[in-house]
């Protein structure tokens, strides 16, 4: 009990000792993103308690069976819960996770959610948001069906249950649903075994092995309870109560009845595990030794405190609202597997053991654009522990992670962006990441076919054929950014054969630019244009040379070489005038579910647009990044649960308006370079290792959009960018900002990033 009393103290202390007046995490809101997903505004989050980059999400979940619209569980537009898992995904487009089922009602014996439109048809119960309330590290609501009330937190490895039962109540029940997940069918989703054990009169355990987004995950929890079960009931299928201690099957629940609760407390904590039942034991008893539940609440915010003041903010309380709920998502994933003893189940099925965690939830494709770029400014030490775990999927199956979830490969999305994410950490020399062991790393996979990347058509062809590949055209942009990557750390660590190499094949992208309609287009595998050609259509994740965007998105991706882009398009004036007619261009032709958040053809509800408005400071009219980083970020960012343009992708939508609110943002995310926006605070500091500070401070307000002026450590500057070097040594920039354009700031050749041999 002692050590676990004394961690809330010495964090304490440390933020006094950064000054810091008011607490942050009062401006966190979970249920920001909670509306919608899809189309609309939305971002597919959950509001349930977690710890950062922790094992544990536990949170309601309002469908039986979570499908694509309740990627994380939860939705804000239903008044239904099936119960509380431990485990989900933030943000994502698809479904996975939901594990351990957890659920108190009163009644009959119940071993289903139940039909929302008939109450107490199962144990599910309807609820109001009226009495439900969210914090960072706490989850509240009241089963209106069974009036019992259900307080939820979390530590690393652990969830914390308290339900208060209504008074008069002699039977209370607990159903723990093995058999809940998304809908069987999706992704193939099954359950390959699992098995329940009452242990003794106060404690249950037990496993489930599954298959789903992730092909096999193995799942193991140790739950307690402060009081004593009276029966537990197993069932295995049906509604037959099976008499025994121990029951394995695939189809598993158990009912726990408990008496003497009338008004009173019920507590239950449950530890998980990758790897067994012994794991999650001492995963629980080492966080959660005791039934202190306010003390866990506390230490919780306490921990969520600390992290949230790696970036502090001073400005409007509604805006500190948006950015501190952003660096709430940004800080949920990737997640640390590895059990207390270091112990967890790798991608070969084996338990290894990590000295520094071992961390997954890796969406990549997403998250290597601004989501690790703002991880290696403040969360350098958890950043190298990043690159270790991708390591270590390289040296067990060969190649780094595309899209990894629950320590397993699942072949998400396209390209290897583990790539950027690794080179930009070995270029910036955080501290444990070993540059060779890297290289070796992003070479090899850079060479190996695998899925999302066709690398024999690439070298064949020099570009991807659509009609041997779809997403022909965004695999051969997204190859040559990896590729330019790849030679960046070859040059750095002398390769220069290997720089030669991959520096050439960064270039590809140029073999699908077709000068005549002015767009990258598909060919096929004798070099004709692929016909006919709409710009305006969408792809989805197949079928079309286009991933998750159209031609006008896609047009801007060479993020590695965009004065090379300029050139391509005709020079500045051509290119500035395509950029001004995709911001303003309507809508045409078939959209998906992907394209939201729309200014123009910008689609800010997914990915491939986000660096764009940014390009204008590469062309001499920074001003018009300016305006329309300053409308994205007050457009597409509320703090309702409609408050994000699309899913929220494990951070990386966060990540763009925390990095726009500082005023910079990484067009490549691997060059250790931000370009301006329009800062969004009146103040801002960074805190970076080694007590140094990066402070912003701006004259901005809701008028006041464009910069005037910019001082670096009280010196005038003039540039449309800064390095990441300039920032971490620390210091101060100054914008003087006004309500009309400067067109004469940031306008000059050395104002703007130069050409640069990759």
């Amino acid at each position: 009990m002692k050590k676990n009393i004394l961690v809330v103290p010495a964090i304490v202390l440390a933020l006094s000792a950064f000054g810091q007046t008011e607490k942050l995490t009062n401006y966190v809101d979970p249920f920001i993103g909670t509306g919608a997903a899809h189309g609309s505004l939305g971002g597919n989050t959950y509001p349930g308690a977690t710890v950062p980059f922790g094992m544990v999400q536990l949170s309601p979940d309002t469908r039986a069976e979570p499908n694509w619209e309740t990627g994380s569980g939860y939705s804000y537009n239903d008044n239904y819960i099936a119960g509380f898992s431990h485990t989900h995904l933030s943000g994502t487009g698809a479904p996975d996770l939901y594990d351990i089922l957890f659920m108190p009602y009163l009644g009959e014996v119940k071993t289903r959610a139940g039909d929302p439109g008939h109450p107490s048809s199962g144990y599910g119960s309807r609820f109001s948001h009226k009495e439900e309330t969210a914090k960072a590290g706490i989850y509240q609501v009241k089963l209106r069906d069974w009036n019992i009330n259900v307080e939820l937190t979390a530590t690393a490895h652990s969830g914390f249950h308290r339900y208060t039962f209504p008074g008069g109540t002699k039977d209370a029940k607990v159903v723990v649903d093995l058999d809940h997940s998304m809908p069987k069918g999706v992704f193939n989703c099954r359950i390959i075994a699992a098995q329940l054990h009452a242990i003794g009169d106060q404690a249950v355990s037990g496993f489930r092995v599954i298959s789903g987004w992730a092909k096999l995950r193995k799942i193991y929890f140790y739950a307690e309870f402060n009081r004593k079960i009276k029966k537990t009931d197993l069932f295995d299928g049906g509604d037959q109560y099976i008499d025994q201690s121990l029951l394995n099957g695939t189809d598993l629940r158990a009912v726990l009845h408990f008496d003497d609760v009338a008004g009173s407390r019920l507590l239950t904590k449950i530890g998980i595990s990758t790897v067994s039942v012994e794991n999650a034991r001492q995963n629980l008893m080492a966080e959660i030794p005791g039934w202190d539940f306010e003390g866990t609440v506390s230490k919780a915010d306490a921990i969520w405190e600390s992290e949230l003041n790696k970036l502090r903010v001073e400005g409007e309380s509604e805006k500190k609202k948006r950015f501190y709920t952003a660096l709430y998502h940004a800080f949920i994933q990737p997640n640390n597997y590895a059990d207390v003893n270091g112990d967890y189940t790798a991608i070969d099925y084996t338990v290894h053991k990590a000295t520094r965690g071992f961390y997954s939830t890796f969406s990549l494709w997403d998250t290597f654009r601004a989501a690790h770029p703002l991880y290696t400014l403040v969360q350098p030490e958890r950043t190298a522990a990043f690159v270790s775990s991708m390591l270590s999927q390289y040296r067990d199956y060969g190649y780094l992670p595309i899209w990894q979830l629950w320590g397993q490969e699942n072949y998400c999305m396209i390209g290897n962006h583990a790539i950027p994410v690794l080179v930009d950490a070995a270029m910036k020399g955080l501290p444990g990441i070993n540059a060779m062991q890297v290289y070796d790393a992003v070479k090899a996979s850079s060479l190996r076919d695998h899925p999302g990347s066709p690398f024999r058509l690439l070298n064949k062809y020099g570009y991807v054929p659509e009609n041997r590949q779809s997403q022909s055209v965004s695999l051969t942009l997204e190859i040559a950014f990896d590729d330019w990557c790849v030679a960046r750390l070859a040059k750095k660590l002398g390769k220069e054969e290997d720089y030669l190499f991959f520096s050439g094949r960064s270039k590809y992208y140029r073999n699908l630019f077709d000068p005549g309609p002015g767009f990258f287009r598909a060919r096929n595998d004798h070099g004709e244009w692929l016909n006919p050609f709409d710009p305006f259509q969408y792809g989805g994740n197949g079928g079309n040379p286009y991933t998750e965007g159209n031609a006008w998105q896609y047009l801007w991706y060479v993020p590695q070489d965009i004065n090379g882009l300029v050139d391509l398009m005709g020079g500045e004036e051509n290119f500035v005038s395509r950029l001004d007619t995709f911001f303003t261009a309507k809508s045409k032709g078939e959209i998906n579910n992907n394209a939201s958040g729309f200014i123009g053809q910008y689609a800010h509800g997914n990915e491939p647009s986000h660096h764009i408005a940014y390009l204008y400071d590469f062309t001499g009219q920074p001003w018009k990044t300016q305006y329309y980083t300053a409308k994205i970020a007050e457009e597409m960012y509320g703090s309702s649960p409609e408050g994000y343009a699309g899913n929220e992708d494990c951070g990386q939508m966060s990540a763009w308006y925390l990095f726009s609110s500082l005023g910079f943002y990484p067009v490549n995310p691997a060059s250790g370079v931000y370009m301006f926006g329009s800062p969004g605070f009146a103040k801002a500091t960074v805190r970076l290792p080694f007590h140094k500070t990066f402070v912003i401070t701006s004259n901005r307000t809701k008028d006041n959009i464009y910069i005037q002026s910019v001082k670096l450590n009280g010196k005038p500057y003039g540039r449309t960018f800064i390095t990441d070097e300039m920032i971490r040594a620390g210091g101060k920039m100054q914008f003087i900002m006004g309500s009309k354009p400067n067109k004469l700031w940031g306008t000059g050749l050395s104002d703007k990033p130069g050409r640069k041999e990759s």
